[in-house]
């Protein structure tokens, strides 16, 4: 059975305007076009969206970005109120079919929202999925989300690995590529055949293994798992509460 992958970035409260938000998404989207060569254009929906495209273009300018994420702010079901604290969310993709997809939600400074996050999904079926479920494009996509968005951490997994592996309901999740932060702590020694690499002065980046890992294969998930361990034992893993004092 095909698992469902994706890469996932996620941080707590953090106030941003929508230009600043749009600065990240500009960055974000100039060096994903770097990964691959169908990340280049990027499309949205809406009303009026030429019929021989996946939707309206979408350049990568920071006033277009801007527009966006002020049209998509939170607004409360009567009166339709801004929620200012809930930050801004967009989603785009790149193709009609075989596409990727790519949610953001980002400028959210509630203590008690769903948190920032950057959510990548890779096509479900056809030829570019096996060549973008690769180590070395997702190692790159990881990158660039951890340089543009800086989360507190981020991964590329199956949602079935996931499910196996993660303890509590907040925590960091470890998947086949995880991101870490240094703002969590500092990374203990980890068993080979993990690859470590710094990404520049922000975090690591710890690849488990140059294949993908299946929730399928159970030594995939108990090395997944130990990994897991020794990065909760040095306090990498759990998250705070929402509205806790230390987030």
């Amino acid at each position: 059975m095909q698992e469902d992958y994706y890469l996932g970035a996620y941080w707590g409260p953090r106030k941003e305007t929508a230009l600043e938000c749009a600065q990240r998404a500009v960055l974000f989207f100039h060096m994903l076009a770097r990964c691959d060569p169908t990340f280049a254009q990027w499309y949205r929906g809406g009303r009026g969206a030429p019929r021989d495209l996946p939707g309206h273009p979408v350049r990568a300018e920071e006033t277009e970005w801007e527009q966006l994420f002020l049209h998509g702010r939170n607004r409360t079901d009567l009166g339709k109120k801004v929620i200012e604290d809930l930050g801004f969310r967009e989603h785009v993709w790149n193709a009609k079919k075989e596409r990727t997809r790519v949610e953001l939600h980002c400028g959210e400074y509630s203590p008690f929202g769903a948190g920032n996050t950057c959510l990548f999904y890779p096509p479900e079926e056809g030829p570019g999925r096996e060549r973008i479920l690769s180590a070395p494009v997702l190692a790159e996509v990881l990158t660039r989300v951890a340089t543009a968005w800086d989360p507190d951490y981020a991964m590329a997994s199956s949602t079935e690995m996931v499910r196996l592996i993660k303890k509590r309901k907040r925590e960091v999740r470890v998947g086949w590529l995880t991101y870490l932060s240094r703002r969590l702590g500092t990374l203990p020694p980890l068993p080979a055949p993990v690859r470590i690499e710094p990404v520049g002065t922000l975090g690591w980046l710890l690849v488990l293994s140059p294949e993908p890992m299946t929730a399928s294969n159970p030594e995939h998930v108990a090395f997944t798992a130990r990994v897991r361990e020794l990065l909760d034992r040095a306090g990498l893993i759990e998250r705070p509460k929402p509205g806790s004092a230390s987030e």
